[in-house]
């Protein structure tokens, strides 16, 4: 039999805490050589685009992927399939559209909590959508965040998610007039868009802030300037391959020689302490987040032991 949990039944059983806690763990068994993650394949054709992104866990006794179809302008099936690695059997299907908000935005919140100033309190966030409402809530779980400041493009919508966002948090999140009027005095600052163009001019960083980018993944996106990039003491990426395959912000540094695909630090080895973090107060620091197959794998098998010991989800005759 094989455990199928639809969305509801993932909405019944994740928390931010949780999805932070697997994301980072995922994470870091990377970094140590204890679990496999290879970068997204797709398959792109007239009616939509097919992603697939494969991981292992052998911590965990899974092998699986998670795939998802885009058709244009709509959100298609997503799910995780995890195997077992020791019967080689199916032994769940999860529904991901839940579980991939939370875990890309939990993301953020660890390399927020490992690369952020001690004490970070004000927040600011580029961009109001469904996955901007993640990347608040991991890194107001993650640090003690005390404000948050919002700018989205689309005035009519910002004040309503805002009051939506506050009152799930209890934290004031103030509809911002402005970027720039966003990152001023923030310690913090998420970038969650689908812009093709950049939504962030680097003039506006301050000393010490750190940058979560996670709206862009192809080539031809780039949601920060080059100012940005290059105002960047530190930049870490959650994959050098998929950073190599998706990351339209970086395209240009590496094309003139400033950045090397090979050699940019993954936040992984950060968390296990193979590369240093942030070095001083006033540095500014870059996490550019794509998306990795490892986070998925990690976080559905903490769901698929949840819902077994709770009684949830639907066994399936396969």
């Amino acid at each position: 039999m094989v455990l199928f949990l639809n969305e509801a039944d993932v909405q019944q059983l994740i928390t931010m805490p949780l999805a932070l806690e697997q994301v980072e763990l995922a994470l870091k068994d990377r970094a140590l050589g204890r679990a496999i993650d290879l970068p997204r394949a797709r398959i792109q054709t007239t009616a939509g685009i097919q992603h697939v992104l494969q991981a292992c866990a052998p911590e965990l006794g899974y092998i699986g992927f998670k795939y998802y179809f885009s058709p244009p302008g709509k959100r298609g099936a997503t799910y995780v399939h995890l195997i077992s690695m020791a019967t080689g059997q199916l032994e769940a299907i999860i529904g991901a559209v839940t579980l991939g908000m939370m875990r890309t935005g939990a993301a953020s919140g660890v390399a927020s909590k490992h690369l952020a100033n001690p004490g970070a309190s004000v927040l600011a966030q580029i961009g109001a959508g469904y996955q901007g409402m993640g990347q608040l809530e991991a890194v107001v779980t993650a640090l003690n965040i005390r404000e948050a400041r919002v700018y989205a493009r689309t005035r009519d919508k910002l004040e309503a998610w805002c009051k939506k966002m506050a009152d799930k948090l209890g934290i004031p999140v103030i509809p911002a007039t402005s970027g720039a009027d966003a990152l001023k005095g923030a310690h913090v600052v998420n970038i969650m868009t689908k812009s093709a163009t950049p939504v962030i001019d680097g003039d506006w960083l301050q000393p010490g802030q750190h940058v979560n980018a996670a709206g862009s993944n192809a080539l031809s996106r780039a949601e920060i300037d080059a100012k940005t990039i290059a105002r960047c003491k530190l930049i870490t990426v959650d994959s050098r391959g998929t950073a190599r395959n998706e990351c339209g912000d970086l395209i240009a540094a590496v094309e003139n020689g400033r950045l090397s695909w090979d050699t940019l630090p993954e936040i992984g080895e950060v968390i296990a302490g193979r590369v240093p973090g942030r070095t001083g107060k006033d540095d500014i620091t870059l996490y550019e987040s794509h998306g990795m197959g490892i986070q998925d794998i990690y976080t559905a098998a903490k769901l698929v032991e949840l819902a077994r010991s709770r009684k949830v989800g639907t066994e399936l005759p396969m």
